[in-house]
């Protein structure tokens, strides 16, 4: 289906909410997997983190705060965010700023989480070197032990909120004449739409 500008809504988290629906209905496996890319003193780096909703416009992931990635948004707060849904012949590329979540919005969200995954949380130091495998289960064991029932939020993990400065819309088409929308946000708060060559 073409992109068209005149069949495109005026707001660019309408077109995002019908597109990632539509991976999910066509089976896309782990559709909420997207590429999060920033830099910090290290330099840029790329990974993939889980989608977890839009937020007052915002697209929400959690993660480590002492990760490489959270080092990184400590030093530079803008990234950019892919998502990539071959199924559905779709890409969309999101470029804007971070802040972090408040604690009790965190919080919040660890508390729905399985318990193994709230002991990995707490367990990993994530993007640290790690004597081995085991040494780093017998560490979430010892947590486990620690906390039978109630896992607490680690210090160190909790939400980001990346808000768009703009958002890319590709949609894959014959000899790569790619349709591709970009929403740009102006300073009133508006989005202005315009079309990019493939």
């Amino acid at each position: 289906m073409p992109l068209l500008e005149d069949e495109a809504p005026e707001d660019p988290y309408q077109l995002f909410s019908k597109w990632f629906g539509e991976a999910m209905d066509a089976g896309v496996p782990q559709p909420d997997a997207m590429t999060l890319a920033t830099s910090g003193e290290e330099g840029p780096s790329a990974r993939m983190v889980l989608y977890k909703g839009l937020q007052n416009g915002s697209f929400i992931f959690y993660s480590n705060y002492d990760s490489r990635k959270g080092r990184d948004l400590a030093h530079d707060r803008r990234a950019a965010l892919v998502f990539y849904w071959s199924a559905t012949r779709h890409q969309v590329r999101v470029y804007g700023t971070v802040r972090k979540l408040s604690r009790e919005a965190s919080a919040e969200y660890f508390a729905t989480r399985p318990r193994g995954a709230q002991l990995a949380a707490l367990g990993s130091p994530q993007s640290r070197i790690v004597r081995s495998r085991a040494a780093l289960e017998r560490r979430v064991l010892d947590f486990a032990a620690t906390h039978p029932h109630e896992v607490p939020l680690p210090r160190t993990w909790g939400g980001y909120a990346l808000r768009p400065v703009w958002i890319e819309f590709w949609e894959n088409r014959e000899d790569r004449l790619h349709d591709r929308l970009r929403y740009v946000l102006d300073y009133k708060g508006a989005w202005r739409m315009e079309r990019l060559a493939p």
